[in-house]
């Protein structure tokens, strides 16, 4: 089992920093649930529920490429405002959540 699906570790162990292991689990969180609403947003969207051809078409293909692009951009412009407020209210430069945006 992995340890970042288990319990958090509390204190300091051995050199382990708790705080990165804090902000790598927060990370992976976010980056999953980004990419599990991305996967279900634009599968609605481009794919018909009807599959008749165990491939997409050029259509659905097209589709999903301008929608993950988009969805890509909108969560960017997402992290940029978030860590702008983040600096603005806190005094930390960008990328001071650890987060990958």
């Amino acid at each position: 089992m992995s340890f970042l699906s288990g319990a958090r570790p509390t204190g300091s162990t051995g050199g382990v920093n708790t705080d990165k292991i804090e902000m790598a689990i927060t990370e992976l969180d976010t980056i999953t649930d980004f990419f599990n609403r991305m996967v279900a947003s634009c599968h609605a969207k481009c794919i018909t529920p009807r599959y008749t051809d165990g491939e997409l078409n050029k259509g659905e293909m097209v589709c999903i490429d301008r929608c993950v692009s988009k969805y890509n951009e909108v969560q960017k412009k997402v992290g940029e405002k978030i860590q702008s407020r983040g600096a603005a209210a806190g005094g930390a430069g960008p990328g001071a959540t650890g987060l990958g945006f």
